[in-house]
């Protein structure tokens, strides 16, 4: 029996499971192996062994790689509170709540359980109505292009949250990313995201995709925007963005479509916690937009008027 075959056999399937979340944790962020052991100063050997369940990683190594990826050894480990968005999202409302603050969450979900039943008729009849609009999707799939025909056909302003982040910066995002590193730049775009909702009552918003990666920014999104998933095929997100003269997402990477298809696989779960969902893969971008403008009118209870 080869050694390969003893290695694959001998793998704890804790360790297995342990790998697993960490790929899906990196996907999620969109963050290469090789960006991931450079900020968790660790080598890439190492973290491919810690994700392929080869080895017995020491904790000190899982709280680098974790703080890389800005999220808690708990989630890592499988704590079942971190296994769905809901979750995850509630733990970050709650993290620093005091005593007092943790007991009256408690009984409002509880008696939001309790009421569901008698609500959701009410719920459905008066979905958000908020006068933002915020698109939220993984690169190429739209945001920017649908995001400025619907703002000058509501006559609203029009916010690329990239460029926002950009600005309460004072510097690009890779030069976030590079000088300052992924917390950092998740709260900028925190920082961001909520100047954006104190300016404007009536806007649309092009968010960047990862923004979904922090619970904080997404939990602000969803309280105060109307929200829309902009899905499109694999295929075409590379595409478009190649088309753009962005081409970072094939750049020395020959597994550049397996990563992206990861990467949606870790973000669907949050992406689908918006309002709506619209495939911008299924028609040309005049019918798309007709699509999207007749969604977001509807949303809104605006009266639908002849494009």
């Amino acid at each position: 029996m080869s050694s390969t075959i003893l290695q694959e056999s001998s793998k704890h399937p804790f360790l297995v499971g342990l790998g697993e979340r960490m790929r899906a944790l990196r996907a999620r962020r969109g963050m290469t192996r090789k960006a991931l052991a450079s900020a968790a100063t660790i080598s890439e050997r190492h973290l491919a062994n810690l994700e392929y369940g080869i080895g017995n990683p020491s904790v000190l190594v899982l709280l680098q790689v974790t703080q890389a990826l800005n999220c808690s050894l708990a989630e890592a480990l499988g704590d079942p509170t971190t296994r769905s968005p809901e979750w995850l999202m509630i733990r970050e409302l709650l993290e620093e709540a005091d005593e007092q603050t943790l007991r009256a969450a408690r009984k409002a979900i509880g008696e939001a359980i309790a009421a569901r039943a008698l609500t959701e008729s009410v719920e459905s009849s008066a979905t958000r109505r908020s006068r933002r609009i915020a698109l939220v999707g993984l690169r190429g799939a739209g945001k920017s292009t649908l995001g400025r025909m619907l703002a000058d056909d509501l006559e609203v302003p029009f916010v690329e949250l990239s460029r926002e982040i950009e600005r309460v910066a004072a510097c690009s995002i890779d030069a976030i990313q590079a000088l300052y590193g992924q917390s950092a730049y998740r709260r900028y775009e925190r920082r961001a995201m909520e100047e954006t909702i104190g300016r404007y009552t009536q806007v649309v918003i092009a968010t960047p995709g990862g923004l979904v990666a922090d619970p904080a920014s997404f939990n602000l999104l969803l309280e105060h925007c109307t929200s829309v998933w902009l899905q499109a095929q694999p295929s075409d997100h590379m595409a478009r963005v190649a088309a753009q003269g962005d081409l970072r997402p094939m750049a020395g990477n020959r597994e550049a479509m397996e990563d992206l298809k990861g990467i949606l696989a870790g973000r669907a779960p949050f992406y689908s916690k918006a309002d709506f969902c619209l495939d911008t893969s299924a028609a040309p971008l005049d019918e798309t937009f007709s699509a999207l403008r007749m969604l977001v009118r509807s949303a809104l209870g605006i009266m639908q008027e002849t494009a």
